[in-house]
């Protein structure tokens, strides 16, 4: 579980393994050194998609996050990961958001379902693909 946790919480190098994230830029920093407060884009299929996170760590165990400001009218999401033990680590990923009046004429219906999808899936398998290499 600690290569799973030490990949999510290398904040920076996410655009590496996440396809649909185009940029991270730290904004700032917790005591541990962690990011605590990004500024990521995102390739929303129909616009890019800007949002400002805060993030919160529980050591090994996962983390959280939260829109501050950005495109979506509010967003948030985390990281579950869970001991299977014989170096096996379950890791849920969990994002809901609200893409709010403007950015929603753009992306409704059947759109936003392949969005939803894609996001989620992109993040799962990347970091599959990420512990695996």
């Amino acid at each position: 579980m600690s290569e799973c946790y030490a990949i999510i919480a290398d904040l920076p190098s996410t655009p590496e393994w996440q396809e649909s994230m185009i940029s991270l830029d730290v904004i700032e920093t917790n005591s541990e050194g962690l990011a605590s407060l990004v500024e990521i884009r995102s390739d929303g299929k129909v616009k890019e998609v800007t949002s400002r996170l805060a993030f919160e760590y529980e050591v090994e165990v996962g983390m959280t996050w939260e829109q501050k400001k950005g495109d979506m009218k509010w967003l948030i999401g985390s990281w579950s990961l869970e001991d299977l033990g014989e170096g096996k680590t379950k890791a849920t990923y969990w994002l809901k958001a609200d893409t709010g009046r403007m950015l929603g004429l753009l992306i409704k219906g059947p759109v936003q379902d392949k969005l939803k999808e894609w996001l989620t899936k992109d993040a799962a398998e990347g970091l599959k693909a990420r512990a695996e290499s």
